[in-house]
């Protein structure tokens, strides 16, 4: 019997040495201007992500579709590099913020973000990621910095073209015709919100807060000068103006249920709110503004306190869409132009490449 299951082990461990094996093959090698192998395991790796986008495996085809896309990133990415072209990982942590936030519907910051994850799907970013992209956070990362680094080589590959592409009149015009129905402002208040943190005395933190507040209604302090001086390194609050729409996401960003905002909507300009308490922070908040919900027109601005008008948005949307449009298929052609055999050499092709490809899902 002892043999038996010894005999069954060695298989095991055979089988599983094979599959390394078969996940380390090289697929092909990018030299452009350096010596970088692309394996089994890194398309896979790739078509992990693709499979989770799409809910279910890629066909061998895809797979193959998959591989050139890597060969065109590698070739392009050396390029870039060749050409000086550089994205600071700060600038990624950044972008990185701004996808994140438009997921959310809100401006949030990778910690924020972190603990909310936490609390509400009880797993952390990371697993999160993984769970709907197949990424985690530093894969997602290194991921968008090369997509950036790419895309800023084709924009200053092609700068003098990008900066002919515009829409026309009658393209804005035809835009807001048909999207009319979103040209909107909902019901929207500006306010003064002033925040002292608990910290460690929380009953300092109200008394703080507590006198803010009197001065604020006393008129001896303005919500300027509550604004300026809270940036001072020793102010100790938070204080600024904020738009806020009458939604339930605007709710959520200032930490308050749905229902207390509409109590706030159904206040008169100037209204000062008593001291309210949150689990980190005492605040009060005063109605500066108020905007009643309306229809936009091309001449109208898209957002009170803005100069910006929705002909302007329209044009600037529009324009980025076509400079989008246009640096996809710039890239598209600059890497089919690199993709040479001297640039490229695939290891496995044929009824070769088709049978790794067609690995189990």
């Amino acid at each position: 019997m002892k043999k038996i299951a010894l005999t069954l082990m060695i298989l095991l461990l055979a089988g599983a040495s094979v599959f390394a094996q078969s996940d380390l093959q090289v697929l092909a090698i990018v030299k452009y201007n350096k010596s970088e192998s692309i394996t089994v395991k890194q398309l896979k790796s790739r078509c992990e992500v693709y499979k989770k986008q799409l809910n279910r495996p890629l066909t061998v085809e895809e797979k193959k579709s998959t591989l050139d896309s890597l060969i065109n990133e590698k070739l392009m990415i050396q390029a870039a590099q060749e050409a000086g072209v550089t994205v600071p990982d700060s600038y990624v942590d950044q972008y990185f913020s701004q996808v994140m936030s438009q997921s959310v519907g809100r401006a949030i910051t990778e910690k924020e973000l972190s603990d909310y994850i936490k609390k509400t799907e009880g797993i952390t970013l990371d697993e999160l990621l993984v769970k709907q992209m197949g990424m985690n956070v530093a894969d997602y990362k290194a991921f968008l910095k090369n997509q950036l680094l790419m895309q800023q080589y084709v924009v200053q590959k092609n700068k003098a073209e990008l900066e002919k592409v515009a829409p026309t009149d009658e393209e804005i015009r035809m835009f807001y015709e048909s999207n009319k129905s979103t040209f909107v402002w909902n019901d929207i208040l500006k306010i003064l919100l002033v925040v002292v943190e608990k910290g460690s005395n929380a009953d300092n933190a109200k008394l703080k807060l507590n006198d803010l507040l009197n001065k604020y209604k006393d008129k001896k302090i303005t919500a300027d000068q509550l604004a300026v001086q809270s940036e001072q390194g020793t102010a100790g609050y938070q204080a600024g103006e904020v738009l806020v729409p009458k939604n339930e996401a605007s709710a959520q960003g200032l930490g308050m249920p749905f229902q207390n905002l509409l109590v706030l909507f159904s206040q008169d300009e100037g209204f000062i709110s008593a001291i309210q308490e949150t689990e980190n922070d005492y605040r009060f908040v005063s109605i500066i503004k108020k905007y009643n919900a309306k229809m936009l027109n091309l001449s109208d601005i898209v957002q009170p306190e803005t100069t910006v008008t929705v002909y302007d948005y329209i044009r600037s949307t529009l324009a980025q869409q076509k400079q989008m449009m246009y640096v996809q298929t710039a890239a598209q052609n600059m890497s089919k132009t690199l993709n040479t055999s001297d640039n490229v050499e695939m290891k496995k092709s044929g009824a070769a490449l088709d049978k790794l490809l067609d690995w189990g899902e």
